[in-house]
């Protein structure tokens, strides 16, 4: 039996801790979430710095951003949360399949804001909506 599938078994919930446009555009990413029961997703501003400057994949849509006047930190949340949608989207069988148990991706807020509590919380829900 599949390793990823005898830790489901056993009650472990298996988190990949990457994720790229390509991955996704490719259907890795729904592979690993139906052959080998992937159960969720966690990224960081370090894994999307090496996603964006590992390849073509967001390049036009930088260039229309910045032709359009956005900051580059704008841009990068931007291009982060349409990514963390996306993998949303894969997963929500997942969520749907355990009642909320699985299937989550999760995005960090700022690092900035790490001894700003209020900062932080108003940048989660803001987050959230978006």
């Amino acid at each position: 039996m599949n390793p990823l599938l005898q830790l489901q078994k056993a009650g472990q919930s298996v988190w990949l801790d990457f994720i790229t446009r390509r991955f996704m555009s490719e259907g890795k990413l729904s592979k690993l979430i139906q052959e080998d029961g992937l159960r969720g997703v966690t990224s960081n501003p370090t894994i999307f710095e090496k996603a964006v400057t590992g390849g073509p994949d967001y390049d036009d849509t930088i260039r229309k951003a910045l032709s359009a006047g956005k900051e580059p930190s704008a841009i990068f949340e931007a291009l982060a949360v349409e990514d963390i949608q996306k993998a949303c989207d894969a997963f929500r069988p997942v969520y749907d399949k355990t009642q909320g148990e699985d299937g989550f991706v999760s995005i960090e807020v700022n690092p900035y804001r790490a001894r700003d509590t209020q900062g932080t919380q108003e940048e989660v829900r803001r987050l959230w909506r978006d």
